[in-house]
């Protein structure tokens, strides 16, 4: 990569990607899991010295990969004397910038970069990154879907799968596809996707940003910061939020809409919903570049929600110049992802419905408002300032019966309490599952949307999905 990247609002970390070896011959990474290792692999193969620092326990996987690649490592422990030695920080996203070692870096000057950012400085392929409070993951797990069935040689990574970084350092794509989150790129500013996608934006990980709702939309808005107007911002017309963090924070990048409400005018560019066909359900795509209007008259993830997501990819696949058949077939044979909406199994007529991926309220709603058959809910876990009243008027038509799974489930009791709905509290996901099935009957559907994080009673939202699964298996 050789040219000029920077972004204006931090001209301060602009580099010349050429010379980003002279400018920052030693780099610290602070963060030892698959970000941070990736990142240290990449720095080494390209020539800086790399030390990295966690302060917790190394994986074994992890620390074998460093062993194997010679890099030296500390766990345990931060040692500030090695850290401030270095010319650059780069920081896993997990670590806010008030960390104190990140803090004590920023106090003597030295540049705290993500890995993604970094990783940038190294490629020249294309980009299309996506980032969203919800559809995300199975924007982009779609996008790739679409590149990988129209030949394309293509990577598929960031907040998913292995690091940008690594795929980099060990197998280089000449186009990416990546999941990019709030945490990420908050530490960007070079980072320019040719492509950016917003799905949405929703309250989500506010005790990051001191729960202020500009603060988490502007960490959202960092993924446009350095395009140009060679490049596309595609975003949700009907988001109040995007709505308002694009007047907050104004882009130089060509802005195209997908909207299931809006019909598409004459030479309107963009993704939308034919509204004057029955239920809506063909859309239309209308791209810059070919200025073709292509229909696509089925979708094979169903929900308002995968409409979104569907159009989003859609849109991306036609700006990437994508025949207009791959994108069809991949767009009605799609299957869903593991913990997102998934159909586990039928057990005397009952459908139980995997949705653990489903940490925030935004998400769940659009969980609960796809359910066809009276649903009990399984919700709870780590509450990130959740604010349950959004979901008042759906499970008075969708739910039929609420099971709280956490250590702590005084705040949902207490959310739901006039809901005049059976609500069992319950500490474990056999105990989840068994009750939620003696509550149902048959016809109905059991799901989990925990609306909450998982640490509390899992290793993360996928293993709190694996229990469930297991245990609707063991009925």
């Amino acid at each position: 990569a050789s040219s000029w990247r920077c972004s204006p609002s931090s001209p301060s970390n602009c580099v010349d990607s050429v010379n980003l070896l002279d400018k920052y011959p030693s780099v610290a990474i602070l963060g030892g899991g698959e970000s941070g290792v990736g990142a240290a692999i990449l720095a080494k193969d390209r020539g800086h010295r790399v030390f990295l620092s966690d302060g917790g326990a190394l994986k074994a996987q992890y620390a074998a990969q460093l062993d194997q690649e010679g890099i030296a490592y500390e766990q345990g422990v931060h040692s500030l004397d090695r850290l401030l030695t270095a010319n650059l920080l780069i920081k896993s996203p997990g670590i806010p910038n008030t960390a104190p070692a990140v803090a004590a870096c920023l106090d003597r000057g030295i540049p705290v970069w993500s890995e993604l950012e970094f990783a940038f400085h190294y490629t020249s392929s294309p980009i299309v990154a996506i980032t969203g409070s919800n559809g995300k993951t199975t924007t982009t797990t779609l996008m790739h879907r679409i590149a990988q069935h129209a030949g394309l040689e293509v990577g598929l990574g960031g907040n998913i799968g292995q690091s940008f970084a690594l795929q980099l350092a060990r197998n280089p794509k000449p186009l990416y596809v990546l999941e990019v989150s709030s945490f990420q790129l908050d530490n960007c500013y070079s980072f320019r996707p040719h492509i950016a996608i917003l799905c949405n934006i929703t309250p989500d990980h506010l005790d990051r940003y001191d729960y202020q709702m500009e603060r988490y939309a502007a960490s959202k808005m960092r993924i446009a910061q350095a395009q140009t107007a060679e490049d596309y911002f595609l975003y949700c017309l009907e988001d109040p939020e995007t709505a308002l963090a694009l007047k907050a924070n104004p882009i130089r990048s060509q802005l195209l809409p997908f909207s299931l409400r809006t019909a598409s005018e004459p030479n309107a560019y963009g993704a939308f919903a034919a509204l004057d066909t029955p239920e809506n359900h063909t859309y239309l795509i209308h791209d810059p570049k070919t200025h073709e209007t292509m229909t696509i008259e089925e979708l094979a993830l169903q929900g308002k929600h995968n409409a979104y997501n569907s159009l989003a990819a859609g849109l991306a696949a036609r700006l990437l110049l994508i025949r207009k058949e791959a994108v069809r077939e991949s767009l009605a044979h799609f299957e869903s992802l593991e913990h997102r909406l998934e159909a586990v199994a039928s057990v005397h007529g009952i459908s139980f419905i995997n949705d653990s991926k489903a940490t925030n309220v935004n998400s769940t709603y659009y969980a609960l408002e796809s359910m066809q058959h009276p649903t009990v809910w399984i919700v709870g876990g780590v509450d990130k300032g959740n604010d349950y009243s959004e979901l008042m008027s759906l499970v008075a038509s969708k739910v039929k019966a609420i099971v709280c799974l956490g250590k702590d489930n005084s705040k949902i009791v207490a959310a739901f309490a006039n809901s005049h709905l059976p609500v069992v509290e319950t500490h474990s996901m056999a105990d989840a599952v068994k009750a939620s099935y003696s509550l149902a009957r048959k016809g109905d559907t059991v799901l989990l949307s925990p609306c909450c994080a998982s640490f509390d009673l899992f290793q993360n939202y996928e293993d709190r999905g694996r229990q469930f699964k297991e245990n609707v298996r063991s009925l």
